[in-house]
């Protein structure tokens, strides 16, 4: 089985409205032949340069979404389950959510990001709550479908967490911020993440003055089968379940988890406790 994953990266408009007509305009000028399409981490609204206040007053809440209705009109339009980034307002809390639309009507939130960036002199917990519930499998075009959020990339557990669950495919929405070496750490985290959990893996990097783009799709074997460049950019690609069989097949590492857990747990027991942590 074979199933074709399109990624748009592109640089929303300042608002969600703006953000809606470049969706549009951007997917209607493209030949989407994709089964799966995933946008970028705050899709609605372009999020650098905006002040903290401005920003969480543009969050919208996906039932008055009018981001969401471009969704809708995507999924329904090329027959395709469109996931996307999506800065939500959902009570007094604003969140780095993804929310999937369905060729068949209706948008909701899947996943909200945990692991919030407070790194490298940014403070993402100054604009956002940090989502209450692990990573979730939904199925979307015949795969087991799971999302995780930028900057949770760099931790292992979270894409373990949804291999672990059964997933075929993670989902990655990111606003990777430009920096030095920022576009080679995205590659190779990205790679990581699919080779060590037998996994595709897709990346959809925001475009734009502030971040790297460089979305891609990576396989089971950590190899990367498209890569949009820095640019605006629509890229398809396959995942191919036949492939990921024999992948997992041949390097059953998601079978060895347990047993490399409990080799860490021994190390762990055995470990001498750190200096600040002796007596006397």
């Amino acid at each position: 089985m074979r199933v074709r994953v399109g990624i748009l990266q592109y640089t929303p408009g300042r608002s969600p409205r703006e953000s809606s007509a470049r969706v549009k305009e951007l997917l209607g000028g493209m030949n989407v032949e994709a089964d799966v399409v995933l946008l970028p981490e705050y899709a609605n609204v372009y999020p650098a340069g905006i002040p903290t206040g401005e920003l969480r007053g543009r969050a919208e809440s996906i039932e008055e979404s009018v981001f969401a209705g471009a969704l809708e009109w995507a999924a329904a339009e090329y027959g395709v389950y469109v996931f996307s980034g999506f800065l939500e307002k959902s009570g007094d809390c604003i969140y780095s959510s993804v929310v999937m639309a369905r060729p068949s009507g209706g948008v909701e939130a899947v996943y909200r990001k945990v692991m919030l960036f407070d790194a490298l002199g940014y403070r993402e917990s100054d604009v956002l709550c940090r989502g209450g519930d692990p990573p979730r499998l939904v199925e979307a075009a015949g795969l087991r479908v799971g999302a995780i959020v930028c900057f949770e990339l760099r931790f292992p557990e979270m894409a373990r967490g949804l291999a672990l669950q059964g997933a075929e495919l993670v989902l990655v929405p990111a606003a990777w911020y430009r920096g030095p070496g920022k576009e080679e750490q995205l590659r190779f985290l990205a790679q990581a993440r699919a080779s060590e959990n037998t996994v595709y893996l897709a990346v959809a990097s925001m475009a734009g003055p502030d971040f790297v783009g460089r979305s891609m799709l990576v396989d089971p074997m950590g190899f990367v089968a498209v890569d949009a460049g820095a640019r605006e950019a629509y890229v398809e690609a396959v995942v191919d379940k036949d492939y990921l069989r024999d992948v997992r097949k041949a390097l059953p590492l998601l079978e060895l988890q347990p047993v490399a857990r409990r080799a860490m747990e021994l190390a762990l027991e055995k470990a001498e406790p750190a200096e600040d942590d002796r007596g006397g």
